[in-house]
């Protein structure tokens, strides 16, 4: 495998570094839309719970690499707020089976739908191959780093 130079490394750490700062200040706008009170941190947690429909706490405390403790808390925030349910997995009863309320849905929908607009709005001059590639290659990086 090719080694990549310094400076190609430190162009790759600057671009990510702004798209997270970014993504923060985007994740606070659009948890906002969601809910007043919700932490953002915490719209991650939603959109995983919104594509698996239902999932355990442990195997989703390992796939947001959060600690089951961490996990918890937020689910609780979660919950208060009428976002998320939390039920006994039938399976196995020492585990948990959470999903979004109805309610939780149709915020997280509408959030959603804000947010794809933006970036319809930001991807709209570039070719449907590069917004292909760009999402297979965040997807690689991403995979990389699990």
């Amino acid at each position: 495998m090719d080694e990549h130079p310094p400076e190609t490394l430190r162009d790759v750490e600057h671009e990510l570094t702004a798209l997270l700062r970014r993504g923060r200040s985007l994740s606070w706008e659009v948890a906002r839309e969601v809910h007043p009170n919700l932490d953002p941190n915490a719209y991650g947690l939603l959109l995983w719970l919104r594509r698996a429909d239902e999932s355990r706490l442990t195997d989703l405390a390992g796939r947001l690499g959060v600690s089951k403790g961490t996990l918890s808390r937020q689910i609780n925030a979660l919950e208060a707020l009428g976002l998320v349910r939390r039920e006994p997995d039938p399976d196995d009863r020492r585990a948990w089976r959470l999903s979004l309320t109805g309610e939780g849905q149709r915020r997280f929908d509408a959030a959603r739908s804000s947010r794809l607009a933006e970036f319809r709005r930001i991807l709209e001059s570039w070719p449907r191959r590069d917004v292909e590639d760009f999402g297979r290659l965040l997807a690689r990086f991403n995979d990389a780093l699990d």
